[in-house]
């Protein structure tokens, strides 16, 4: 079912935004050559403590987890494309890293994620970030009133596969609002003019996922959790909860 959100709604998710907005700030200036990325999840629970939130991921358990999520963000480093624990691993020089994270505050949830570069970055390392980020530019542009789900994952799908990426099967952007998952699916490719339709009130997580193989299957970690690149190769990305209103669209987890 999809809930259509009033404008106090939309004002008090934009509070819960916020925070998630503030952890994305915190972790990137704080990730550096020799920082663990449990720090990174430490950092995390420090902040939505001090804003008196909490976060959606830990403990969250979908269908396809053998356990519930034991940290408050995803971490996901190089060829990790989404889903990564937070562990004792130690950032190096290079590295790519996709962080994941959202805040409840007052029965309202928030979702976003970003992806950066520790230390010096390769020109094609440095592409693949870029994309992402004109990714998800591109599907929050097309995220208007009048229009569908299909012009969102149609303005994301052409960003990365004109670069020469793959898109990650069955995952994408989601409704938000309650819970950090909610109806409608967003896909990261698709057909304009199809899928539900855009009105004011439809909140969205919009979260293009590339990987710089071209490959679009992936793998799973042990840990049932971690999605890989079946290649290697490394992989971006980036996330915003978007609210359409009828003024244009409203970033909701803006730091």
């Amino acid at each position: 079912m999809v809930e259509i959100k009033t404008d106090a709604s939309l004002d008090a998710m934009r509070e819960a935004g916020r925070i998630a907005g503030g952890i994305l700030t915190a972790a990137r200036e704080a990730a550096a050559v020799g920082v663990s990325l449990r720090e990174l999840d430490e950092l995390a629970r420090e902040v939505l403590s001090r804003a008196g939130a909490t976060s959606p991921f830990l403990g969250y358990r979908p269908g396809f987890a053998p356990t519930p999520f034991p940290a408050a963000i995803c971490a996901s480093v190089n060829d990790a494309i989404v889903h990564g624990i937070p562990n004792g691993y130690r950032l190096r020089d290079g590295d790519v890293v996709s962080i994941d994270c959202g805040a409840v505050l007052d029965g309202w949830a928030s979702d976003c994620a970003t992806t950066f570069i520790v230390g010096t970055a390769s020109p094609e390392d440095q592409r693949l970030v870029e994309t992402g980020r004109k990714a998800l530019e591109a599907g929050i542009a097309a995220a208007v009133v009048g229009g569908r789900i299909g012009d969102i994952a149609h303005a994301i799908g052409t960003v990365g596969r004109a670069a020469g990426y793959g898109i990650p099967e069955d995952f994408g952007g989601h409704g938000v609002g309650r819970r950090m998952h909610e109806d409608p699916p967003v896909p990261n490719e698709g057909r304009p003019g199809r899928g539900y339709p855009l009105r004011h009130g439809l909140v969205l997580a919009i979260e293009p996922m590339f990987m710089a193989g071209g490959r679009d299957t992936y793998l799973t970690d042990d840990d049932g959790w971690t999605l890989r690149t079946v290649d290697g190769s490394r992989a971006t990305h980036s996330e915003h909860t978007v609210a359409i209103t009828d003024e244009g669209p409203r970033v909701l987890t803006a730091p």
